[in-house]
């Protein structure tokens, strides 16, 4: 493992106009237990052992807190306020790192409640030699790309579907995000690479879904019920 100091960046929905009317996902019961506790408690278990920043909307942090007691969730880790977008959020999360330091920073969705230690450490340490490690996994569907009011074929092979969490070398990733906001921006690999820095892919899991449905719940559910019996 690597000697660099390690930070994950956990991100929990931007703020700006979008009020939410209903209960955000990070938010939902997964077994008795807040999905965004899940996430945290992945990165807290890990080798790597990185400093946890949570980014999260203002309007939610005294929600956070309760929920905290109520859970007695005493995990470590540092509170940031949400920006209007995603890159906004990371942006926030990267400005209380220091700029000095020889540091591996993973962004990470707190919706991916399932993410295990072997891809976190990998992450970092396939950064630390390689500049950044972008979690993905190839399709297991066949793709068909619209262009034209005509679709084409795309050889699935060559499509991988991008997970987090998206590991960089502190300086790569605060230097990208000194660049505008962009509406092209979806991920922080797609920040790096505008840049000109080359992106690589690590393998991901099928199991580190991301919970955007309400049968996603459900999903997650078997899946951890799974490791605690392989335990």
């Amino acid at each position: 493992m690597t000697n660099q100091q390690t930070y994950a960046i956990i991100v929990a929905g931007g703020s700006g106009s979008r009020m939410l009317s209903v209960l955000p996902k990070q938010f939902l019961l997964l077994n008795g237990t807040p999905v965004l506790m899940h996430t945290l408690l992945a990165f807290h278990h890990c080798a790597s052992k990185p400093h946890i920043i949570l980014v999260l909307p203002a309007h939610f942090h005294t929600y956070w807190a309760q929920l905290c007691i109520t859970h007695n969730f005493t995990i470590p880790h540092q509170l940031v306020n949400g920006g209007e977008t995603r890159f906004h959020s990371v942006k926030n999360g990267l400005d209380t790192i220091p700029g000095n330091a020889d540091s591996l920073i993973a962004v990470h969705d707190a919706v991916r409640p399932l993410i295990s230690c072997e891809i976190i450490d990998e992450s970092y340490h396939y950064a630390a030699k390689h500049g950044n490690a972008v979690t993905a996994v190839k399709s297991r569907d066949s793709v068909r790309q619209l262009k034209n009011e005509t679709t084409v074929a795309l050889n699935r092979d060559e499509i991988y579907l991008i997970q987090t969490p998206q590991t960089f070398q502190s300086a790569q990733l605060k230097s990208a995000y000194q660049q505008p906001y962009a509406t092209k921006f979806t991920d922080d690999a797609g920040v790096v690479e505008e840049t000109g820095v080359k992106i690589n892919l690590i393998a991901g899991d099928y199991k580190n879904i991301k919970i955007t449905f309400p049968e996603d719940i459900a999903v997650a559910e078997l899946f951890l019920k799974k490791r605690i019996e392989e335990f």
